[in-house]
């Protein structure tokens, strides 16, 4: 039996929950937009009726605001939006149970055993879109495929653009339908590679397919043939529900309220991201080797900035030794410019409960480490606030200001 895929888009997702939660708000100019006094203020979703006057979604709100004197601005709610999502995800459920979230806002469905019960698959979407508007107040799109690429494309390309919402994808109908389209519409291709392939006379999906997979596996590797292959519709990855299972690292990074100019300000921020990275690890039971640090100048004309990685002595889990090595990441490679954006990350996993101890430094191991988890559990039961480091009550400390909010918005 041939497979059936879907990838279920919610339309506007955030701007759509906050319009059910206001319904004055219908049929107006919305969006969902950070806070415009700090760097966050990016337009994370827009109504419709936005979109009509051109406001796009990651522009900046002063540029939407330019656009459309009317717009009607709102803050992120991001723990209403993960409960709409997880709603959502239990009424796809009810079809199959091979739903595999994608994002906050696109979910797959492997429909290819629902037919029996439900019936065909465009009637199954047609069910689903009814389910997600009577209960959440949401519209969905219905991408459908014999794979989760064919889907994914179906949605962004066709589905988006049907007045029902709902469009499938077949394989053997790509020539007239997908390989017309500009090649930056393939899924994978980003500002970058859409330049590389303009250099070589590759405008269209339908050129790209045309080349021969060679090409792109000597030039781009793995990631060439995954082009190659997607222009082709071809796709083994199956729908799971352990997708994000065994990651390869645990990272954590912040956008800066402000520019950070001195080195005390920047460690400030470092140690609170090596704690929430090691908390993570622990909380994962897993520990680490490779520790990187990313680093963003202030200036957006001037690219500046390093990313930079170092493998530690030993695997460790424990704050202040990933710290003292971010420190000399720091320390070695920043140019000493204003900062605007910083990235901690954890790699190189594995098993948390069996430890290489150092033959010198063995009961300082032990110790951080049994310091660490007895902070887990009370940040655990009385919130992540509970147990603060003296510098995140600095004035570069950001903390507590994480801590109320998810994704980096407010809850």
């Amino acid at each position: 039996m041939k497979k059936v895929i879907f990838l279920v888009d919610m339309e506007s997702f955030y701007a759509s929950i906050e319009v059910t939660r206001r319904p004055e708000y219908r049929g107006k100019p919305l969006v969902v937009s950070g806070d415009p006094n700090r760097r966050s203020g990016v337009i994370l979703a827009a109504s419709k009726e936005a979109k009509r006057f051109g406001v796009k979604n990651a522009e900046r709100l002063w540029e939407a605001q330019q656009k459309c004197s009317d717009l009607i601005i709102v803050p992120p709610h991001m723990q209403d939006y993960i409960e709409v999502s997880i709603e959502i995800t239990a009424i796809l459920k009810t079809y199959t149970d091979l739903v595999e979230p994608y994002s906050i806002d696109e979910q797959f469905m492997d429909v290819t055993h629902s037919q029996q019960l439900f019936g065909s698959p465009h009637e199954i979407a047609k069910k689903v879109q009814q389910d997600i508007w009577k209960q959440c107040g949401v519209r969905a799109r219905v991408g459908i495929g014999e794979n989760k690429i064919l889907a994914k494309l179906a949605c962004d390309h066709f589905a988006k653009k049907n007045k029902e919402g709902i469009f499938e994808l077949k394989a053997e109908e790509l020539k007239e339908t997908l390989w017309p389209l500009p090649v930056e519409d393939l899924f994978g291709v980003g500002s970058q590679m859409k330049r590389h392939l303009y250099d070589r006379g590759i405008r269209t999906i339908g050129q790209l397919a045309a080349t021969k997979v060679e090409f792109f596996k000597k030039r781009w590797g793995i990631h060439g043939q995954v082009l190659w292959m997607n222009a082709h519709g071809v796709d083994y990855s199956p729908v799971k529900l352990s997708t994000h299972d065994g990651q390869k690292a645990i990272g954590h990074g912040m956008t800066l309220p402000y520019d950070y100019a001195t080195k005390a300000d920047i460690h400030t921020v470092l140690l609170e991201l090596c704690e929430e990275v090691c908390q993570r690890a622990r909380k994962n039971h897993v520990h680490g080797s490779t520790v990187s640090l990313s680093v963003s100048g202030a200036s957006y004309e001037v690219r500046t900035g390093f990313h930079r990685q170092f493998t530690m002595p030993y695997a460790t889990n424990a704050s202040l030794t990933l710290y003292k090595y971010v420190c000399q990441l720091l320390d070695q490679f920043w140019d000493g410019q204003p900062v605007r954006r910083v990235g901690v990350a954890l790699s190189k996993l594995s098993d948390g409960d069996a430890v290489q101890l150092d033959l010198f430094d063995h009961e300082q191991q032990q110790d951080d480490r049994a310091l660490g988890e007895a902070m887990d559990r009370i940040k655990a039961r009385f919130g992540k606030t509970a147990l603060l480091r003296a510098s995140s009550l600095l004035p570069a400390g950001q903390a507590r200001e994480r801590a109320a909010k998810i994704g980096g918005h407010y809850k």
